[in-house]
């Protein structure tokens, strides 16, 4: 995975917490996830049951498939950043 010279911005960062608080129903504020800590086990907790979700609710909003079989989701999921840069890269809505 390359990822692109154009860091995502602030603002979809900030959008991607809310959107991950809301599909997940998390019991804390959008601030509270740290952009840099890990989404899945340590860090945020979030199971694999989460990351599909997540997974499905980016594909809606911002028009572009996140495959299971995608052999960098290990990178694009670490992190809320990771994946904020990812969609930056890849988004057509």
């Amino acid at each position: 995975m390359t990822l692109s010279n154009t860091p995502a911005t602030p603002e979809l960062m900030r959008e991607l917490a809310e959107l991950v608080v809301t599909a997940l129903n998390l019991e804390m504020s959008p601030e509270e996830i740290e952009a840099d800590a890990p989404l899945y086990g340590e860090g945020l907790g979030l199971d694999s049951i989460d990351i599909l979700e997540i997974a499905l609710v980016v594909s809606k909003r911002y028009g572009f498939q996140l495959r299971s079989d995608d052999k960098d989701n290990v990178v694009i999921f670490s992190s809320l950043r990771h994946l904020a840069q990812h969609i930056a890269d890849n988004r057509t809505q």
